[in-house]
C-alpha cells in the first residue's frame, strides 16, 4: 500500500494514521498491533502462483463473486490496529464495483497467502489466528516450494478447522465448489494466442 518518506513512526499507528501514509508501490506495508511491518515485494514467480489461481477460481466462481489482489483488509480496528494485505481475496462483485480504498475482514469471503521464505511463520502462525480471530470464513496458505501445496481452514464457531493439505489439486466444497490445479501454478505456462498470456519461464519455477 503505503510508504513514508519522513521519519519513520516512534508510535503505534491508529487506522486513519496508516490509511493516510502516502502510496508506495515499491514495498509490502501491513500493520500489526499498531507497528508498521515493511518487506519486499512479492518476486515475479509468488506473483505469477497468484495470478494463476486468480484466473482459476474466476473461472469457477458463481458471477457475483471475484477475486483481488493485495488489497488492505482491516483484521482488527481496534487498538492496536491490525491491517492486513493477502496476496489474494474473495469478494463479492457489488462490493468490489463501490472501489473501497481498503476493505473489512466482513468482505471477505476467502483469504489467501502464497508463502514466501521471510513470511512462513506470519502467515502459518499470525495470520491463522488474525484471521480467524476477524471471523474470515475460510484461509488458504500456498506453499510453493519443494512442491505446491495448499492447506485449507474452515472457521468453525471462532477457531479454523483444518480442511486439508493437498498437492497437484485440491477440491472444496465450500464457499463454493472449487477444484485448484497446484501443479499448474508453478509449472511452466503452456504459451496462449490471447493478450496478456504471457510465458512463464521455466527458470522462474526454482529460486
Amino acid at each position: 500500500m503505503t510508504m513514508i518518506a519522513s521519519p519513520w513512526p516512534d508510535h503505534l499507528l491508529g487506522l486513519q494514521e496508516y490509511l493516510d501514509l502516502p502510496e508506495d508501490t515499491s514495498r509490502h506495508y501491513e500493520l500489526a498491533e499498531g507497528i508498521l511491518q515493511v518487506s519486499p515485494r512479492p518476486v515475479l514467480k509468488h506473483q505469477w502462483v497468484s495470478k494463476r489461481l486468480s484466473r482459476q477460481l474466476d473461472d469457477q466462481l458463481p458471477g457475483e463473486w471475484s477475486t483481488t489482489h493485495e488489497v488492505d483488509v482491516v483484521v482488527d480496528a481496534r487498538y492496536p490496529v491490525k491491517v492486513r494485505a493477502p496476496d489474494l481475496v474473495v469478494i463479492s462483485v457489488d462490493r468490489a464495483r463501490e472501489e473501497p480504498k481498503n476493505l473489512n475482514a466482513s468482505d471477505v469471503l476467502l483469504a489467501v497467502e502464497v508463502v514466501s521464505p521471510g513470511s512462513r511463520r506470519t502467515d502459518n502462525v499470525s495470520k491463522l489466528n488474525e484471521y480467524a480471530d476477524a471471523g474470515i470464513p475460510h484461509y488458504w496458505i500456498i506453499h510453493t516450494e519443494p512442491e505446491a501445496t495448499l492447506t485449507a481452514y474452515e472457521l468453525i464457531d471462532t477457531d479454523y478447522r483444518l480442511v486439508e493439505t493437498a498437492t497437484d489439486a485440491f477440491t472444496a466444497v465450500r464457499p463454493f465448489p472449487l477444484t485448484v490445479d497446484l501443479t499448474s501454478l508453478t509449472g511452466v505456462l503452456t504459451p496462449r494466442s490471447g493478450p496478456g498470456d504471457e510465458v512463464f519461464p521455466a527458470s522462474l519455477t526454482r529460486r
